[in-house]
């Protein structure tokens, strides 16, 4: 499977987030050419702040696996992970993270800070930009402008 092809199933999953009324950030964890998770983010319908796709797709792909070491695992991630995100990422062992768009605000793969990359934490987790990015931001700018159109604070 191609990142093209990781990243599709990515932001299937962000577009299936956007209509249950989440933020459209999608991820899909792969373990060569199986797909071992699909999640979009679940916070509001989970009331639960650690609901993002990204640590959904980790839980359920070591669950799988039945190992929490993703060390053969790919990430397709459509927003570049946070810094709770980017913690599991090097917590989990992920051999990749491939994400669509950087996010210049909480980005913690290389906008912001690159939590995998601190020496201090001795991580094997690898990061890099991947396809997607046009996508994953109009998805992301398709939900701010609702928000915004309703007077909704994005920080709600």
């Amino acid at each position: 499977m191609t990142h093209t092809d990781g990243m599709a199933l990515a932001l299937q999953a962000a577009r299936e987030a956007l209509a249950a009324g989440e933020v459209p950030v999608g991820a899909a964890l792969l373990q060569g050419d199986r797909v071992l998770a699909m999640y979009g983010n679940r916070r509001e319908r989970d009331h639960d702040p650690t609901a993002h796709a990204e640590l959904l797709a980790l839980r359920e792909g070591a669950r799988a696996l039945g190992d929490w070491r993703l060390r053969d695992c790919t990430l397709y991630v459509t927003l570049e992970p946070c810094p709770m995100c980017a913690g599991a990422l090097v917590m989990s062992q992920l051999g990749l993270c491939v994400f669509a768009a950087p996010d210049p605000q909480k980005g913690c793969c290389g906008s912001v800070y690159d939590l995998p990359g601190d020496p201090a934490l001795s991580g094997v987790t690898r990061w890099q930009p991947g396809p997607g990015r046009e996508e994953a931001e109009e998805l992301l700018r398709e939900f701010f402008e609702g928000l915004r159109e309703r007077g909704v604070s994005s920080e709600e």
